[in-house]
């Protein structure tokens, strides 16, 4: 019977770190580069349940679900089995917890694509931004951030995830400040 690999701390599991190569140091930086993103961004990992309901004295919804349109999902795209992409848009002005306050976390849009072929996904307006600084795109896992406008038609690639943050007047520089520049996307 052949041994399972988790809680094994003998050769089984041992990592010559040193010794990986090329593309297994590019795995490293690119989770490195994940984690430094979860990080700097509080909204994902808050500990309410997102729902999506309209929360009227904040004038805010905690999370929409996009079509590749940019809008809002309606009930048939919800319904549609064909359908392979959509985005989720956390809205950092959310309340963080129970209590009724806004938040102040950043806002960050999450594509996803399922399907085998390039969809195109138009980036939406958001209140209160500017344009969309795009932080990650698993297809392209070297690629820099960069600036995004509102209504851009960004090629997501089959079978990839890309992951945006809301750049506004108070946020624009530290976006790339709060992800350590330097570290994410230099090897």
């Amino acid at each position: 019977m052949a041994a399972l690999a988790y809680a094994q701390d003998n050769q089984t599991t041992w990592l010559d770190w040193l010794a990986i190569d090329a593309p297994g140091r590019a795995l490293r930086d690119f989770t490195r580069r994940l984690i430094a993103i979860r990080r700097a961004f509080p909204i994902l990992s808050r500990g309410r349940f997102v729902v999506g309901t309209y929360n009227e004295e904040l004038e805010v919804k905690d999370v929409a679900w996009l079509s590749p349109t940019g809008e809002e999902m309606t009930q048939e795209q919800w319904d549609d089995s064909n359908a392979k992409c959509f985005g989720m848009l956390l809205d950092g002005r959310a309340q963080e917890s129970g209590i009724l306050r806004r938040g102040d976390d950043a806002t960050v849009l999450l594509n996803y694509n399922s399907h085998f072929d390039v969809v195109n996904f138009t980036l939406p307006a958001v209140p209160e931004g500017i344009d969309w600084e795009g932080l990650v795109d698993t297809n392209q896992p070297e690629s820099p951030p960069s600036e995004f406008p509102f209504g851009t038609i960004y090629q997501l690639t089959g079978r990839s995830f890309a992951a945006f943050g809301l750049a506004t007047s108070t946020t624009r520089r530290s976006l790339r400040e709060n992800l350590n520049e330097e570290q994410l996307w230099t090897t």
